[in-house]
Order: C-alpha cells, then sequence, then structure tokens
C-alpha cells in the first residue's frame, strides 16, 4: 500500500507564500523532515509534539478527506511539510490528483528529488539561510533541478531572510541559478501564541528586506514577498 503520513489536511485557504502567493487551495500537510531549522515554523511535523496526529493515507484517503472538506470548492492543493520530497509514496496521492484535473504545489528545501515532483504543476524549492543552522548541499539542490528538467514542473527558488547573511547567501544562490524564478521572503522570528503586534512587526521587516533588494542591483530580477498569512492570522496552525 502506498502510504504516506499526514499530519494534517485543512482548507480552503489560500497559498501565503512562494509563487502562487494568494492562490486558492486546500493543504495536505505531511509529517517528517531532513532538516531541523532553527526558526522553523512548523516543527511539529518533525520534533515530535504532535505524532499522535499522523494518520497514514494512500492517495484515495487522501482525496476522500479532501472532498469532505470542501466538496466541489478546491480545484488546487498544496503539499507541504516537513519535507514532502522525502516520500516517495507520495505518488499515488500525485497521479490520482492529477488524474482529477486538480493543480499542485510543492514546497521543498531541495534536498532529495522524487520522480513525482517532476509532474507537480508548481515546486518551490526553499534551500534554507545561515540563520538557519543549516548547511545547503548545492550538489543536492542542483540534481533535484536536473529531476524537475526533466518534466513539465514549473520550479522556482525562495530564500528565507532573517538578516544581512541570509540576504547574502540569497543573492549568491541567485547568483548561481539567475535562469530560475527567484523570491525573496522575509522571516518570522516571533513564532509563540499571541504575539502583541505581530502583523505590525512582520510589516516592519517587510519594509526592511524591500529597501535591501530595492538598493542591491544583484536583485533586479528578484521578487520580495511577505509571508502572507501571518500577517492575518499571526501563527495559527490549520489555516
Amino acid at each position: 500500500m502506498m502510504k504516506v503520513p499526514v499530519l494534517e489536511i485543512f482548507g480552503p485557504t489560500f497559498q501565503g507564500e512562494g509563487a502562487v502567493i494568494g492562490q486558492k487551495t486546500m493543504f495536505v500537510r505531511t509529517a517528517g523532515c531532513d532538516y531541523s531549522c532553527s526558526w522553523c515554523d512548523s516543527a511539529f511535523t518533525w520534533d515530535g509534539s504532535q505524532k499522535d496526529k499522523i494518520r497514514m493515507m494512500d492517495g484515495d484517503d487522501i482525496l476522500a478527506a479532501l472532498d469532505d472538506l470542501a466538496p466541489g470548492n478546491y480545484n488546487h492543493v498544496t503539499i507541504s511539510g516537513g519535507n514532502p520530497a522525502l516520500l516517495k509514496n507520495m505518488q499515488d496521492f500525485v497521479e490520482k490528483a492529477k488524474a482529477r484535473g486538480i493543480k499542485l504545489a510543492v514546497e521543498t528545501q531541495g534536498t532529495v528529488f522524487q520522480e513525482w515532483l517532476a509532474v507537480i504543476d508548481d515546486v518551490t524549492i526553499s534551500p534554507k539561510p545561515p540563520s538557519s543552522g543549516m548547511d545547503t548541499d548545492f550538489r543536492k539542490l542542483e540534481r533535484v533541478m536536473a529531476g524537475l528538467d526533466e518534466g513539465p514542473a514549473h520550479y522556482n527558488l525562495k530564500v528565507v531572510v532573517f538578516d544581512e547573511k541570509d540576504f547574502e547567501y540569497a543573492a549568491d544562490v541567485h547568483g548561481k541559478y539567475p535562469h530560475v524564478d527567484f523570491y525573496l521572503q522575509v522571516g518570522n522570528p516571533y513564532l509563540g501564541d499571541n504575539v502583541e503586534g505581530h502583523t505590525f512587526k512582520l510589516l516592519e521587516r517587510y519594509e526592511r528586506l524591500v529597501d535591501m533588494a530595492m538598493a542591491d542591483p544583484r536583485m533586479n530580477d528578484a521578487k520580495v514577498l511577505p509571508q502572507l498569512h501571518t500577517l492575518l492570522w499571526s501563527n495559527k496552525q490549520g489555516v
């Protein structure tokens, strides 16, 4: 049985970040990650704190859950994590969703390639900057991009920026792969519950990132984004 560990399924909502920001979507969030970023806003997918919520599901199970939540009210699904690219068995859901004409998006840090990624409509590859505490293996990243080049998937690069070192890292990534659509996203360091003035604080950080990008010719082709869902719902899970 081609089952995968699913932590939560929710929606309809909208995509709050990356190339399809603003897209009405459903979310399928898988458990497990090969990274442990210091500022991860979804650490519950890999730190064991919500392991009792994990369900092993195949493609039919996932589609049934989506249909129960939003019957006739969606045609786009975002596969998130964690790192869903770790899961070879996600192919079952991907094939069945595509057969129904459902568009799919995925975000991964670009460490593992699976064949099913090559048929995803929008793949966001988000290598992690220095503030994450993770090191980028550019050979693995390039293998993922090479695999995606073999299929119809559209993919982009996105770097989350918390500070100047992250910005320099982002400029280096963009410079290495100038032919790939590139996004900068402001980081969210305020991960607690009920953060006072959260939206205002994030908008201040977004403005600083915009100013940095506008002043730097290396970012002439970059798109600078907020994390839109946090401006509306702060750190609430399942929206």
